[in-house]
């Protein structure tokens, strides 16, 4: 086994495909095969599966590669320390539902990241791709909500994924509306005073279960409803339709838009919002400063509510 070899397990996990990875390696596609399947004959587990959506890593991949990316990351900085060797691109991924305080703590991190050269990625997207990043080590860092009717759904899924949930702040249902809604004068909602607005909620994909769903209270039936992808989207629509959308209350008006406001919905709910991570992978330095940033965002949102 090879330091060689361990780089190539890490790009092609990446990349999620043989030849993207042999690209960005600059060594031919065959090589790379090559290499991969020698390693993964000396180690004795299969690393990597074959699917008509990529190439995805097995469990045992998914251990391997924590494995190689501590010593890859060991390797770098003892190279570094002796060699005067250039500092090499950094690459971090978060993998997020649509939460503002997880935007502006990215924002953070990259502001005090004084780098001439890295590779951030941060995904708003999925609940079940959140899982399946975190999962494939696509992403260090997943950041989702779990309460009484999805937890034991997610906690299963979290489970077969080798992955951890770490709470990071209890939050009392709000609904988003126009600063423009009838309803944003009031001291609270409910259910009732919502129906004749538009609800707005995040499109799930293949994967579009009540379990999975961003907003709680999803088995609700609704007169108007409208799907998005994206947090612009949803927020235009709130402002243009007077719509709505259930949250946790915790809005970045540095991100977005003041003419959104948060109303307490009365409702006998709790969300539970946390990030998630591999168990069988150390947090890197990145990850470390993130998720303290996370934590000091929210800790600052919450004190505005």
């Amino acid at each position: 086994m090879t330091l060689q070899q361990l780089k190539y397990v890490i790009e092609v996990a990446r990349s999620r495909s043989i030849n993207k990875a042999a690209q960005r390696l600059f060594i031919s596609q065959p090589s790379l095969s090559n290499a991969l399947k020698e390693l993964e004959e000396e180690v004795g587990i299969r690393i990597f599966s074959r699917t008509n959506k990529g190439i995805l890593l097995t469990p045992e991949g998914s251990e391997f590669l924590g494995y190689a990316r501590q010593v890859v990351e060991q390797a770098e900085l003892l190279e570094n320390r002796y060699t005067n060797a250039p500092a090499p691109q950094q690459h971090f991924s978060v993998s997020a539902q649509h939460y503002a305080f997880a935007v502006s703590a990215f924002v953070r991190l990259l502001k005090e990241y004084d780098r001439e050269e890295y590779e951030f990625t941060l995904r708003e997207t999925k609940t079940y791709e959140i899982i399946d990043d975190v999962k494939n080590l696509r992403s260090e860092i997943g950041i989702l909500y779990v309460n009484d009717f999805n937890r034991k759904v997610i906690q299963k899924f979290l489970k077969e994924g080798n992955l951890r949930f770490h709470e990071l702040f209890e939050a009392k249902p709000h609904v988003f509306i126009s600063s423009t809604n009838p309803l944003a004068t009031k001291d609270s909602v409910t259910l009732s005073d919502l129906d004749p607005y538009p609800y707005l909620s995040f499109e799930q994909g293949d994967y579009n279960s009540f379990y999975f769903s961003e907003e709680i209270l999803s088995t609700l039936s609704r007169p108007k409803n409208i799907r998005v992808t994206d947090r612009a989207t949803l927020f235009n629509l709130l402002i243009g339709l007077n719509g709505y959308t259930i949250s946790t209350g915790v809005i970045s008006h540095k991100l977005n838009s003041k003419h959104i406001v948060a109303v307490p919905l009365l409702v006998d709910e709790r969300i539970h919002v946390g990030y998630i991570t591999h168990k069988n992978v150390t947090n890197s330095p990145l990850a470390t400063i993130y998720i303290q940033y996370l934590k000091e965002t929210i800790d600052e949102e919450l004190e505005q509510l």
